[in-house]
């Protein structure tokens, strides 16, 4: 008797399906598709274990995504319209185009020159006349070439001495502390605040002070802050040296050599990424309230329709939006210092520049801390002819016609665009968290009180991708090993 049961249970048994243990699994809803957005995508994917099971939606309210990376077209020709330029060290960046496959060009360079940039002459205009100007030659001779930027480096020395050699250190300073963001994942933490991350790479104390009071404490002179230092800060932040010290010092390092872009644009960063990823896009869909329903968050769109994920990533400034968050959530006020780009097609008036010639107004106009001075900087971004040419200006209020009228003397086409670009900076800064709701939901856009560029939202994302993944899994060992690619995507979304 004992023995059939035994033998009964012996074949039960063995006819029982076997049990394995089910992956790992997450389902990740990102709000915006900009830099930010397809980056956390990008790093969640990479990062991820290969047992896991990780689904992710990407929502964009707009019907194409890049976010602040964007093109304006003026006369049948397209150019960048948000973020411009990338630094040399931007390592995300430089890794995201080799990833894609994408080309890199240097600003202003010509088919015949050897990549490098040349970023030709510019001047400071006051509201009444140039204070300063390089020289600018036009000749083929390349001796020549060589000698005009040495000119122009002895013109600028001549004039801020050796306060130039004394921010030049303290950005170099601020940059190698940013590169400690590069270092291998098995010694660099995982960040639940942006304070942490800050302190972590010594730029904390940068956030406490405006860039003006650390300038004045490095023995800059007053001349350079009020001229050169004041110019970068409005073209690149719109605002003058009373900004953060830390969001100063990104701006002067973006004012350097070597500066690059994407070409086609910086949008098909996100774009690759996006591809990459393997997600589920939701163009022309605003997410319009976040709700915390216990195990889940469930996503209410504009366009009618309700996700469920079990993590939520804010990936756009919550300033000017209106998510609802049910519970609430809290996050230090703050507001954005709105750009507005102006693009022209046509020709600049001398007579506004107290000139003769129009011959004689530098490549790129920037302007100091005025209230009487209309608009921040004035570039040329391509010259058609000697009567034609596309210019981009950047003001904090929108510009009236009569007053490009006055600007310009020829206006044959005029694009404009309002950017809520960046945050107003103020120290000492207060950072949002990156963990909004002290369980799964995100907000990657914490980072921008340090400083707002395309690399420093990358390295943000970075931060998040690792976060969730280490909160959710636990113990689940992640492919933290950057060198792996990811899985080849074959579902692109031809619609980018």
């Amino acid at each position: 008797m004992v023995a059939r049961v035994v033998a009964a249970l012996f074949v039960l048994l063995f006819w029982l399906p076997i049990i394995t243990p089910s992956s790992p699994s997450l389902s990740v809803c990102i709000v915006g598709s900009g830099i930010g957005g397809s980056s956390v995508a990008h790093f969640l994917r990479e990062y991820s274990s290969p047992s896991a099971s990780v689904s992710i939606r990407v929502f964009e309210r707009r019907g194409v995504v890049g976010g602040r990376m964007a093109r304006v077209a003026v006369g049948g020709e397209s150019f960048e319209a948000g973020g411009a330029i990338l630094h040399p060290k931007n390592y995300y960046a430089l890794n995201y185009t080799k990833l894609i496959g994408l080309k890199i060009r240097w600003p202003n360079a010509t088919s015949a020159s050897d990549g490098r940039e040349d970023d030709g002459d510019f001047g400071i205009w006051d509201g009444k006349s140039f204070v300063f100007k390089t020289w600018r030659v036009n000749s083929k001779l390349p001796f020549v070439d060589k000698i005009v930027p040495l000119a122009n480096k002895a013109l600028l020395f001549w004039r801020y001495g050796f306060s130039l050699i004394r921010m030049d250190n303290f950005v170099q300073r601020t940059v190698n502390n940013f590169l400690k963001y590069y270092e291998s994942t098995n010694s660099r933490p995982v960040f639940e605040t942006v304070d942490d991350m800050l302190k972590w790479a010594g730029l904390y104390n940068l956030t406490g002070n405006t860039l003006e009071e650390e300038l004045i404490s490095l023995g800059l002179s007053p001349l350079l802050i009020r001229e050169l230092i004041t110019v970068i800060t409005r073209i690149n932040y719109g605002q003058g040296v009373s900004i953060s010290g830390l969001a100063g010092a990104v701006s002067l390092a973006g004012s350097g050599g070597d500066l690059w872009s994407v070409e086609g644009g910086n949008w098909q960063m996100a774009a690759g990424l996006i591809n990459r990823s393997n997600v589920t896009l939701h163009l022309h869909e605003a997410i319009e309230s976040i709700s915390n329903l216990g195990n889940y968050y469930e996503l209410n769109s504009s366009q009618g329709n309700s996700y469920k994920c079990e993590v939520a990533v804010v990936a756009i400034p919550l300033d000017e939006v209106d998510i609802c968050f049910d519970p609430p959530v809290s996050i230090p006020p703050r507001k954005l210092q709105h750009t507005h780009a102006t693009f022209v097609r046509g020709l600049l008036n001398p007579a506004y520049f107290g000139l003769r010639y129009v011959e004689e107004i530098p490549e790129l106009v920037s302007t100091i801390e005025d209230p009487g001075v209309p608009f921040l900087s004035i570039s040329v971004l391509k010259r058609h002819d000697e009567k034609e040419a596309t210019y981009k200006v950047f003001s904090r209020e929108a510009m009236a016609d009569a007053l490009l009228d006055q600007i310009f003397s020829v206006r044959k086409e005029t694009s404009r665009i309002d950017w809520g670009a960046y945050p107003y900076y103020k120290a000492p800064e207060v950072f949002a968290p990156f963990i909004l709701d002290g369980r799964h939901l995100y907000y990657v856009n914490a980072f921008e009180n340090a400083a707002s560029t395309m690399e420093t939202s990358a390295v943000a994302a970075e931060n998040v991708a690792r976060l969730i993944l280490s909160r959710h899994f636990g113990d689940v060992p992640l492919k933290l090993s950057a060198s792996e690619s990811s899985p080849a995507n074959t579902g692109l979304h031809l619609e980018l």
